[in-house]
């Protein structure tokens, strides 16, 4: 592999796949895909992510232009969620890496077997 096609992750590209791609994003950009959310919808369309955590989520997609937030003017106030024409250009990357693990993860649960057969049988 020469220098140009070398693979190189920046401390700017990180930050952003870790935040686009961490514990609970894709989960929740699955539903806004779809059509507008509003915040609790998305609770329980994801019911193992925390109130705490799911803000954190959606603050960290739309400070990143992935989701927009909208404060509806309803009685009470209502505040939904939509994804982003930049967000909807993740999908097909996503796509390709979900393809890929459902492809690999007999390999990938062969690896693991063996290794943790490796790691026990030396004590660890």
């Amino acid at each position: 592999m020469d220098a140009a096609d070398e693979l190189r992750i920046d401390l700017p590209h990180r930050e952003l796949l870790d935040q686009v791609l961490d514990k609970w994003s894709l989960s929740v950009l699955n539903e806004p895909c779809e059509r507008p959310c509003r915040f609790n919808e998305l609770r329980r369309a994801v019911p193992q992510v925390t109130q705490k955590s799911l803000t954190a989520t959606l603050r960290r997609l739309e400070r990143n232009g992935v989701i927009e937030r909208e404060v509806v003017s309803t009685r009470p106030v209502a505040v939904r969620y939509r994804i982003t024409p930049l967000g909807k250009t993740l999908r097909p990357p996503v796509e390709v890496l979900l393809a890929w693990a459902s492809e690999n993860m007999p390999a990938v649960a062969r690896a693991r077997a063996a290794f943790d057969e490796r790691e026990e049988g030396a004590g660890l």
